[in-house]
């Protein structure tokens, strides 16, 4: 363990890594989520610590919408081997040339809402019985109704009035056959969390989360990064700005935010002075008041 971490950040390192050998201990078919952002490369970076020497026992999973920023693509192929894990990828296209699910048409479809069904496929397709995700409670208010161990049923639903108890750090992961675990590591984590463990552990991250100058629309107050997939409408026009990503996902979604934070350093002055939540940048959450909430219902992480 990290001899410099304080003493908040080496309490939130035990419980995750509690919480993932917990995993590895309850259920005989896990998997690690990966999207290629922050939390779960950090989730990631926590996986191997807490299995080492040994490799992580539980292979990891990217849902690719395959409208991946390059940048996202080429680090995750980097830090898979650098952490020598085992990667699956399923492909939202896959889903669509099946017919599984149908993709939206028109200048502001996304395929961000595509990605539940390619998920559930997956999760069925290799019988995993739990999922690990690095959703933490500050980011939404959806998130903050899960436990550690979210229960789901047989359709890979998601009842936030039927959450189960953990008391004293128990977690039960009985289920029924069908049923299946979402497990959240990190639910304790807060943003600036996330930002000083990157600082003191030194884990490398792509890019995108650190300033440069990108061309972007401005999309009703959402700065969304110009390419083949986001295009003007309207009056809308693509402008060169100094930006970087809070969060990075879909890019028909993700938004940028105007900063010139080069470093992690100025990045923690950034976010510890921050009044919008890392979210707010996302296009998908502003779909409906009650998007993610939703979307977790059917199924989405």
């Amino acid at each position: 363990m990290n001899k410099t971490l304080s003493s908040h950040l080496r309490q939130l390192e035990s419980e995750a890594i509690y919480v993932m050998r917990e995993v590895a201990a309850q259920f005989e078919r896990p998997v690690l989520l990966f999207s290629g952002g922050k939390d779960s490369i950090v989730m990631s970076h926590l996986a191997h610590k807490a299995f080492y020497p040994a490799p992580i026992p539980y292979p990891l999973m990217h849902i690719d919408t395959g409208h991946n920023f390059d940048e996202t693509i080429t680090f995750r192929d980097y830090w898979m081997e650098k952490i020598n894990a085992k990667l699956i990828v399923r492909y939202v296209q896959d889903s669509i040339d099946s017919g599984r699910v149908q993709e939206e048409t028109g200048p502001y479809a996304s395929r961000n809402g595509l990605q539940t069904v390619t998920l559930l496929d997956a999760l069925k397709e290799f019988k995993f019985e739990a999922a690990l995700g690095g959703a933490r409670r500050d980011e939404e208010k959806a998130r903050a109704k899960e436990r550690f161990f979210s229960h789901r049923d047989a359709f890979g639903q998601w009842d936030p009035k039927n959450q189960r108890p953990e008391l004293w750090s128990l977690y039960n992961g009985r289920k029924n056959q069908g049923e299946s675990f979402r497990v959240f590591p990190i639910s304790n984590w807060t943003e600036l969390d996330i930002w000083q463990y990157i600082k003191e552990e030194e884990i490398e991250l792509p890019n995108l989360y650190f300033s440069h100058e990108r061309q972007v629309i401005n999309r009703e107050g959402v700065l969304l990064g110009a390419s083949d997939v986001v295009y003007p409408v309207g009056d809308e026009v693509v402008e060169n700005r100094i930006v970087r990503f809070r969060t990075i996902g879909d890019m028909t979604c993700t938004g940028a935010v105007e900063s010139t934070a080069a470093t992690i350093d100025d990045i923690i002055e950034e976010v510890a002075s921050a009044r919008v939540t890392e979210r707010g940048a996302r296009a998908d959450d502003k779909r409906s008041e009650a998007a993610m909430e939703e979307r977790k219902r059917q199924g989405y992480f």
